[in-house]
């Protein structure tokens, strides 16, 4: 046996070999864990099959037995409810649910955790440094700290008993072990010597619950077992707990766990274990001391290295019942995917990123300015030629053509200053372009492109003149190609437009669309560290949107609306921190206005456009897909998953979206948090911000599944954290550059699943994480397929 020192009164340590331990009722709480060889430990509810590296524990108050193999060798550590209480007060309401086998999934690394404190006390206290009993109290409290924040349930059948009062021990260690005899307060009052109105006011006071309550609790809890592992009648069942009758086991039964006996035994039925019966004989164990403990021990450290670590991030809950769900399909809106000029479509890095986004995410209309650019379109060359062998559109030519056979229309932006500059010549430049574009292209295609005309930011046009110059644009473009979309991008700010743009409200008849952009960094300083402010950035992008259209309705106006810049919080990650993780909020955002417009904006990367402004630094209003050497960001990953996203939406709420399909089901795991990007450089505040989910669905249709787990996180598919790990003073260079790419995509976990009934499981969500489940049926094989395989 080992014992901490001075610390005896709070911990114990034991190594045994375990025959039989015979009818305990457990003091404080207690870990075993089975280093080599099995058991079998039976409580008062049901029978637990522990085989190598499983630990269960044994709540404070519970009777418990045990069987063991021969040879087995266990790990006992016993904690005092003195130390817990003192640090924890809600511990006498508490109970703990822990049994490694049947964690569900999702828990694998906080088990392998605890297995690593486990092996760290013992291997502390025999290395027995200077310091070894603050470290032994740190680890054990690690320990209770997982417990407490992952494994609690509130206590229904078990109350922490006060162990310093061993009158009271001793009462309800007799109740426990003689629960089956017809017992009354009268008779155990009379065997401890003590009025039966004391024992009462006694227990109330101890234990904060009534004599008869507490009993019958110990008798319903053993009754479980035989509800669950014996084929007795309930009637049976009743005389053999202590019953007076089946009708009032029946009453209470159902009172507390909220069904009969029947049908809770036709739902929990399990499987009869080799032993059923109450073991009844004498404890038979063997203490070890042998030094060979130390090589188990150490293997277990190895093999939990690199498990879960964090007891301080949030615990929640979420429940989704399918029983009767509401089946609505999900929008998906167009892409628009903005390059800056069009003839940067002629470079080879350009066309293969779209040709990336258009297969993996899907892509409409590729977004571009300057149309009428000289570099796109020459100047008319002098030439004695009676047919000229050159045409000022064979750059034109090259791109479009290209755009064309993949089936990409343009979305052009025009800016007032373009065309005010020489308006003549730019309208008589535009008429040529389009005769050209009819001529090679089509009506048809031209009809799928979109013109978008726009005032520059912060300058005050008169409305007047602004109006003259779009409806003008609007006359020319329409009267070449009937079919084709002229619209306008609308500024809009606090539920208002200004006086300036309020002739788009009146000429909304020569409106086909109206473009806007929403980008919550503009709201913010971040100079501020106060958290709260980042806070009011929550669900911007979706009340932004909510309130044009609101805006425009009330002015009896609809419109297809096309977001053509937006951005999350930080996004402009130049001046902020590039650590800090956005993949959630990209994808919510989307979620959230994807009902609401018919197209979404996104820039090939920063690199690309500075080069088109004469390499100035620019500044970033939407949403990046590709770092300058083609890396994939994470807005990138987060639109893989919304167009992954198939069937019929069965259950949604802000931070998760399920959906029924044809293979199965799809569950979407979002962990939202807008915060300041600064304190993402701080790894314990971003502790703070992890979710430690706990799902149940109900109503899944039964059968085997195969579950595809895609875990999209700073770890796994952040390209910016990999940067800075494998930079370097010299610099990166091609090999260098590649590997990150290669290595930078989220992680893909399969496992397979028998479901019937509810299923329930944990996923660990970093900042701003997603979990994408695939929950795909399997379908059983047609019974010559069978015969045949």
């Amino acid at each position: 046996m080992l014992t901490l020192d001075h610390l005896i009164a709070d911990f114990q340590i034991i190594f045994q070999r375990i025959q039989f331990i015979s009818n305990k009722v457990n003091s404080g709480l207690k870990f075993i864990l089975v280093i080599s060889g099995d058991l079998t430990l039976e409580t008062n509810s049901r029978f637990y099959s522990l085989e190598e590296k499983d630990f269960i524990i044994i709540n404070p108050n519970q009777l418990y037995q045990i069987r063991g193999s021969a040879n087995n060798c266990v790990l006992l550590l016993d904690i005092s409810d003195t130390f817990i209480e003192q640090y924890y007060p809600d511990y006498r309401k508490t109970g703990f649910e822990c049994y490694s086998r049947e964690e569900g999934q999702g828990r694998e690394a906080m088990i392998g955790k605890i297995r690593k404190l486990l092996a760290e006390v013992v291997i502390t206290y025999l290395r027995k440094d200077e310091s070894y009993r603050i470290e032994i109290q740190g680890l054990i409290c690690q320990m209770l700290l997982i417990l407490i924040r992952r494994f609690k349930h509130e206590g229904q059948v078990f109350r922490k008993i006060d162990t310093d009062d061993q009158r009271l021990d001793q009462i309800t260690a007799y109740l426990e072990k003689n629960y089956d005899q017809p017992i009354s307060q009268e008779s155990v009052a009379r065997l401890f010597y003590l009025s039966t109105s004391y024992l009462s006011r006694y227990f109330k006071q101890k234990l904060g619950i009534g004599f008869s309550q507490y009993l019958m609790n110990i008798r319903l809890t053993h009754s479980l077992k035989d509800l669950l592992y014996t084929s007795h009648s309930i009637s049976q069942i009743s005389m053999d707990n202590g019953f007076p009758n089946t009708k009032s086991f029946t009453d209470l039964f159902k009172k507390l766990y909220g069904e009969t006996p029947r049908t809770y035994r036709e739902k929990h039925k399990e499987q009869t274990p080799d032993v059923v019966h109450t073991f009844n004989l004498e404890d038979k164990t063997a203490p070890i001391n042998s030094p060979d403990i130390l090589r188990p021990l150490a293997l277990l450290l190895r093999d939990e290295d690199s498990t879960y670590s964090n007891t301080d991030d949030y615990f929640d809950e979420l429940r989704l019942d399918l029983h009767s769900p509401d089946f609505y399909r999900l929008h998906y809106p167009a892409h628009n995917l903005i390059i800056g000029d069009l003839k940067t479509i002629l470079r080879e890095d350009v066309r293969s990123q779209i040709l990336i986004v258009q297969e993996e995410l899907g892509l409409t209309y590729i977004g571009v300015m300057h149309l009428l650019n000289e570099t796109l379109i020459s100047p008319v060359a002098e030439t004695d030629e009676t047919i000229a062998t050159s045409s000022p559109f064979f750059t034109l030519d090259a791109a479009l053509n290209f755009l064309k056979k993949k089936g990409l229309s343009l979305f052009v932006h025009i800016d007032y200053r373009e065309i005010v500059l020489n308006e003549e010549s730019y309208f008589h430049q535009l008429k040529k372009l389009l005769n050209h574009c009819l001529q090679c292209y089509g009506e048809d295609y031209l009809s799928s492109w979109l013109f978008m005309f726009s005032e520059p930011s912060g300058a005050t046009i008169p409305a007047k003149e602004s109006s003259r110059v779009y409806l003008k644009l609007h006359h020319l473009l329409k009267e070449k190609v009937q079919g084709i979309q002229v619209g306008a991008f609308l500024p809009f700010s606090r539920d208002e437009i200004s006086y300036s743009h309020s002739w788009l409200l009146k000429d909304n008849a020569n409106v086909d669309f109206f473009g806007f952009d929403a980008n919550q960094n503009e709201v913010i300083d971040f100079s501020e560290m106060d958290n709260e402010h980042f806070l009011l950035t929550k669900d911007y992008i979706r009340e932004r949107t909510n309130h044009l259209k609101m805006f425009l309705k009330q002015s009896h106006i609809e419109k297809p609306l096309h977001l053509v810049a937006w951005n999350t919080l930080s996004g402009d990650t130049r001046y902020t921190n590039g650590i800090f993780f956005r993949g959630a909020l990209v994808l919510k955002n989307a979620l959230d206005v994807a009902q609401n417009v018919n197209s979404l904006g996104f820039w090939i990367n920063t690199e690309l456009h500075e080069k088109e402004n004469n390499s100035r630094l620019i500044q970033i209003e939407g949403l990046e897909l590709f770092y300058y050497f083609s890396g994939k960001r994470p807005a990138y990953y987060a639109m893989v998953f919304f167009k992954k996203l198939r069937g019929k939406i069965i259950a949604q709420g802000s931070e998760y979206i399920m959906t029924k399909t044809e293979l199965g089901y799809q569950l979407v795991l979002m962990n939202c948090n807008n915060v300041n990007p600064y304190l993402s450089q701080e790894e314990t505040f971003l502790r703070k911000l992890n979710i430690d989910l706990h799902v149940t669905i109900s109503g899944l249709e039964p059968g085997e599944y195969q579950i595809r787990k895609h875990i999209f996180d700073k770890d796994h598919g952040a390209l910016y954290i990999k940067w800075l790990n494998l930079n370097s003073k010299h610099g990166l260079d091609e090999e260098i550059i590649e590997h990150i790419k290669r290595i930078s995509h989220p992680a893909l976990e399969v496992s397979d699943e028998y479901i019937a009934g509810d299923w329930s499981f944990y996923s660990y969500l970093l900042l701003n994480a997603i979990h994408f489940f695939d929950i795909r049926k399997v379908r059983p094989l047609a019974g010559s397929e069978k015969q045949a395989n």
